[in-house]
C-alpha cells in the first residue's frame, strides 16, 4: 500500500468511525464542563522529542576479494588436505604439485579466506591455469541503494542494523555514501562494513538494511487526528493560548504501528484529539484535556 493510500485511509476511517458511534460532541462526555455556546474539543498537550528516523533498503552482502590463484607451473595436483569450503591462513599451501621444478611446486594463499573452488588430487594444470579460487569474507560488505528523495538524510558513519533473511540481527556503521546516482536508477550506493571472522556471513546473502539517521525533534501521534487544509496540506489542528483553533502543517518522518512521527507541531502545543474535524481555523472553542474525559 502507497504512503499516500494509507495517509488518506488515516484521514477517512477515524472521521467515519467517529460518526457511527455517536462520540462528537456528545453532551454527557462534557457534561458542566463547557459553554454550551462554543464548540467543544478534547485536547492533549504533545510533547516533542528527539527521534532518529529510519530508512530501510534491501541490500546484500559482497566479499572484499575473489581472487584466482593461478599456477606457476605445469604438473599433476597432490594431496594436500585442503578441501573446497575451507577456511584457509594467509600463506598455507593450496596445491602441490609433482613436477621437478621444486621451488615452484607450491602455490600458496595471498590472503585469508574461504576456499570456494580448487582443482583435486590426480587433476593436471598447466602453467596459468586456476589451482584454487579464494574469497576474503573478513570484512564483508553489505550494499544498498538510498533513493534520490531520501539520500540528503544520510551521511557517512551513520549507525545500520542488517537483519538477514535467515533472522540473523548485525549492527554496523555506513562507511561509504556515494556522491554519484546511478542513471539507470537514480538512486545512491551506500556500503557497509561488517566484522566476519568466523566466516557465518556467507557472500551474497541479501538483508534488510535500516539506516538510523540523525536525530531530529518531532512529535508522535495518532494519525486518526491528521487532516487536509483547503490547499491539501497534511496537518493537525491545535488550540493555541485564546482558545483559538490553529491549523499546523505537518511532515511525516515516519510511519510506525503505534503510532507516526511527525515535524512541524510546537513543543507542549495544545493538540486537538476529538473533535477536530468539527471546527474551523480561528474558531474559539472550549477545551477538556483528554486525561479529564
Amino acid at each position: 500500500m502507497s504512503k499516500n493510500v494509507r495517509i488518506s485511509l488515516y484521514i477517512l476511517i477515524p472521521v467515519i468511525a467517529w460518526m457511527i458511534s455517536g462520540q462528537f460532541v456528545e453532551e454527557k462526555v462534557f457534561a458542566d464542563k463547557i459553554d454550551n455556546s462554543l464548540s467543544s474539543v478534547v485536547i492533549s498537550e504533545s510533547q516533542s522529542e528527539f527521534f532518529s528516523p529510519s530508512i530501510k533498503l534491501n541490500s546484500s552482502a559482497t566479499s572484499e576479494k575473489r581472487v584466482n590463484i593461478l599456477a606457476k607451473t605445469s604438473g599433476e595436483v597432490m594431496p594436500n588436505n585442503v578441501l573446497q569450503g575451507d577456511w584457509v591462513e594467509k600463506d598455507q599451501v593450496l596445491c602441490r604439485l609433482g613436477v621437478v621444478e621444486l621451488n615452484r611446486t607450491e602455490v600458496k594463499a595471498p590472503f585469508k579466506g574461504y576456499i570456494e573452488r580448487i582443482v583435486k588430487p590426480g587433476n593436471y594444470i598447466s602453467k596459468g591455469q586456476t589451482c584454487a579460487v579464494i574469497i576474503e569474507l573478513d570484512p564483508i560488505t553489505f550494499i544498498a541503494e538510498v533513493p534520490e528523495t531520501e539520500i540528503k538524510r544520510v551521511i557517512n558513519n551513520q549507525n545500520v542494523e542488517i537483519e538477514l533473511v535467515t533472522g540473523e540481527l548485525i549492527k554496523s556503521k555506513l562507511t561509504f555514501v556515494s556522491k554519484s546516482a546511478s542513471a539507470s536508477t537514480r538512486t545512491f550506493r551506500v556500503e557497509a562494513k561488517v566484522s566476519n571472522a568466523s566466516g557465518k556471513i556467507r557472500d551474497g546473502i541479501t538483508g534488510t538494511m535500516t539506516i538510523l539517521t540523525n536525530k531530529v525533534l518531532a512529535n508522535k501521534i495518532s494519525p486518526s487526528i491528521l487532516l487536509l487544509s483547503d490547499e491539501g496540506d497534511l496537518g493537525v489542528r491545535v488550540v493555541d493560548d485564546k482558545d483559538e483553533v490553529v491549523f499546523l502543517p505537518i511532515k511525516i518522518i515516519e510511519d510506525n504501528n503505534d503510532g507516526i512521527w511527525v515535524t512541524g507541531i510546537p513543543n507542549l502545543s495544545k493538540l486537538i484529539v476529538l473533535g477536530q474535524g468539527f471546527v474551523k481555523n480561528g474558531e474559539k472553542v472550549q477545551t477538556t484535556f483528554l486525561t479529564d474525559v
